[in-house]
């Protein structure tokens, strides 16, 4: 029986698997993101930090610094107003995408240390 630790290191940092896992975890989230500003709430990046955890913690710092590095484009045409647009960001928008690079920073070598941390345990 595996342990749950062994889902998260049984995929290698630098493969093309982890970057798919990168790439669906930020499309299930621009998803939800957009049920969920169907419904008018505007979360802006809050639905993609959970994305960015998991591809981090599946994939490593490189996985999780390719999802932060591809959420940023989709939520400024898709979420921030003018929709579908790429217009230059307001302060506002500044603030949120600054406080997202540095969550998603801090998210991303959190992670890299937990899969760190597991192989050593693992010995």
């Amino acid at each position: 029986m595996r342990k749950s630790n062994d889902y998260i290191l049984s995929l290698r940092q630098w493969s093309w698997s982890t970057f798919v896992v990168a790439l669906l975890a930020v499309a299930l989230a621009a998803a939800m993101q957009k049920i969920f500003a169907s419904f008018g709430l505007q979360l802006y990046f809050a639905g993609f930090v959970p994305a960015i955890l998991i591809a981090g913690l599946l994939g490593g710092a490189p996985a999780g610094a390719f999802a932060t590095i591809i959420t940023v484009p989709i939520v400024w045409w898709m979420f921030m107003p003018p929709y579908f647009d790429f217009s230059w960001p307001t302060a506002a928008d500044y603030d949120r995408l600054s406080t997202f690079l540095l969550s998603s920073a801090l998210l991303v070598c959190f992670s890299q240390l937990y899969r760190e941390a597991l192989v050593i345990l693992r010995k």
